[in-house]
């Protein structure tokens, strides 16, 4: 890796797109060999943007990609770091620092979200959420330039190290909707969800709403940029609201023991 650094370091001031290539280097520690494939991991579909061919030029391929190598390589890292451990754990771990809140702050704390190609409108709001999946681009267009390994080692060592604390991480409760299930099938009920609204942002991204029920009353609701954000936050919510409210949570406690005797 560092004769292949010290070789694209000297070919530099002769590349178009210099400013670029050195911000690659400053996030992944190498040089990009086929630039082509980082441009497009930052390309928002809000660009219309098509290649000499006719085909939409966007990061949607390289994020379907990425998402796959995500999967595989941070799985292979919680593995190695947790012997002995069971196979749900290692699930739970590794869904933690794929999902789409960490990919997007981590996005965000390394610079990734600057370099996103869009509009421009309507991005307020989910800033994070279009950072999270420009960074899973970029695995894929690191993975189709350098290969696998060098997808495993910028996350064990660029990633790992400066953004997460992977035995915090691993201990951390984030899945709402897990909690939310676990603390329902422990009171006998039954929690289901359901899409009640879908809609479009302003730079057409799709925005969802969910509903959860817990034995046909309704407990929370929550809205995001995708199916499984907005039944997180719904569970979130639903949470927040039993906790807070004593007669819901009774009301719900003495049905479940009530379906017990059924």
């Amino acid at each position: 890796m560092f004769s292949s650094n010290l070789i694209d370091a000297i070919k530099l001031p002769f590349r178009k797109d210099k400013a670029l290539y050195r911000s690659f280097y400053d996030m992944l520690g190498f040089y990009p060999h086929h630039i082509q494939h980082y441009r497009e991991a930052l390309m928002h579909s809000s660009m219309s943007a098509k290649s000499e061919k006719g085909r939409p030029l966007n990061n949607e391929r390289l994020e379907f990609l990425g998402d796959a190598i995500l999967d595989a390589a941070v799985g292979d890292i919680v593995f190695r770091h947790f012997q002995g451990k069971r196979e749900g754990f290692l699930t739970n771990t590794r869904s933690k620092i794929v999902q789409r809140e960490t990919l997007g702050r981590i996005a965000v704390e390394m610079g990734l979200d600057k370099l996103i190609m869009h509009t421009g409108r309507g991005h307020q709001n989910h800033n994070s959420y279009l950072a999270g999946n420009a960074f899973e681009a970029l695995m894929g267009a690191i993975y189709l330039d350098r290969g696998y390994e060098t997808c495993l080692k910028f996350l064990e060592s660029r990633i790992l190290k400066r953004y997460i604390d992977l035995n915090k991480m691993a201990y951390k409760e984030m899945n709402f909707k897990s909690k939310l299930l676990e603390w329902c099938q422990k009171h006998h009920l039954r929690a289901q969800y359901q899409l009640i609204d879908e809609q479009r942002s302003k730079d057409g991204s799709p925005v969802f709403k969910s509903m959860v029920t817990i034995e046909n009353i309704e407990c929370g609701t929550g809205q995001g940029f995708s199916k499984k954000e907005s039944q997180q936050l719904a569970s979130k919510n639903a949470l927040k609201k039993i906790e807070q409210e004593q007669d819901l949570k009774n009301e719900l406690i003495t049905k479940g023991q009530s379906l017990t005797k059924e």
